[in-house]
């Protein structure tokens, strides 16, 4: 089997390569760095500029599945210009796929797209699933029911098209994670706002063997890609400090100084979604990290 994965130099793009390995899974990957193709039997690195609307088309032989994970960065100041690059680094990436799959001849019988639990509202108290239909109005909302409407332009081809709405990724190779644990391993960890906000995680092994769930089983439609218990911001910062042995003495971090730092995108760090991973679950697929505490011992400890 040999599958397409895009962005696969990121966090979740590096951890679905190595996965694919271990399962013997042979990988295609674009890049837009020359200098970053390889060609080995299991890994052959492509071409692509997307900007420029150019594509290696040579990237689809013999590949039945695309993992689809391109796209810039939330993480970044979100200026006029970079929040377009956000949006296009999305929308263009795949109409790109669509558009030079529709004149080639290929193999290609399913794409799984990366999301995001962005495009759920802000709530306290609301339990959301994927069936729920209303879009946040928030800039993160927007993107996403965009890149969501992008990747349905697959079905056209009869491509199966499964979506994966991630939520925040644990990783100790980088993310939010590691920006989370800077304070606190100098003693200047806090909660942002009251804390009460859901923080709706999974661990980047679990989401990995998500998105290969959805692959191998041919799964199509949404699904939540967070572990089954989401936890508050407030319980995430002490969890965090236990497992680093670290004291959490700081008041919470007020919202108005992150707006005065982070400009829009303090949202990030104050947005609520609690997010239901039952769907998955349903369909045969088991967590190996469930609860926060053994997630980040894991990656912490």
């Amino acid at each position: 089997m040999r599958v397409l994965i895009t962005g696969a130099t990121g966090l979740i793009g590096q951890e679905m390569v190595k996965l694919c390995h271990e399962k013997y899974i042979k990988v295609n990957y674009l890049t837009t760095s020359k200098s970053k193709i390889v060609q080995e039997e299991n890994y052959k690195g492509f071409y692509w500029n997307p900007k420029a609307k150019e594509i290696d088309a040579d990237c689809f032989k013999e590949v039945v599945a695309i993992v689809h994970l391109a796209g810039a960065t939330v993480s970044k100041r979100w200026t006029p210009s970079y929040k377009k690059e956000i949006l296009s680094s999305r929308t263009e990436t795949t109409a790109l796929l669509v558009s030079t799959l529709r004149e080639s001849t290929h193999t290609v019988k399913q794409v799984v797209s990366a999301s995001a639990i962005g495009i759920y509202p802000d709530s306290l108290i609301n339990y959301y699933d994927e069936s729920h239909n209303e879009i946040s109005s928030s800039f993160l909302g927007q993107v996403v029911s965009v890149w969501e409407q992008a990747s349905d332009e697959f079905l056209k081809l009869n491509i199966t098209v499964s979506k994966i709405r991630i939520g925040l990724v644990l990783s100790n190779k980088g993310g939010a994670l590691m920006e989370i644990v800077k304070p606190i391993k100098f003693g200047l960890g806090a909660a942002f706002g009251n804390g009460k906000q859901w923080q709706s995680w999974i661990h980047i092994q679990d989401l990995a063997n998500l998105f290969l769930h959805v692959l191998q089983n041919n799964l199509k439609g949404v699904y939540d890609g967070v572990a089954p218990n989401p936890t508050s911001n407030s319980e995430l910062t002490k969890t965090a400090a236990s497992v680093l042995h670290k004291p959490l003495f700081m008041p919470n971090i007020p919202k108005f100084f992150m707006k005065l730092v982070l400009g829009e995108m303090h949202i990030l760090l104050f947005e609520s979604q609690r997010v239901s991973s039952k769907k998955i679950a349903d369909e045969g697929f088991l967590f190996k990290f469930n609860y926060l505490e053994p997630a980040l011992n894991n990656l912490l400890g």
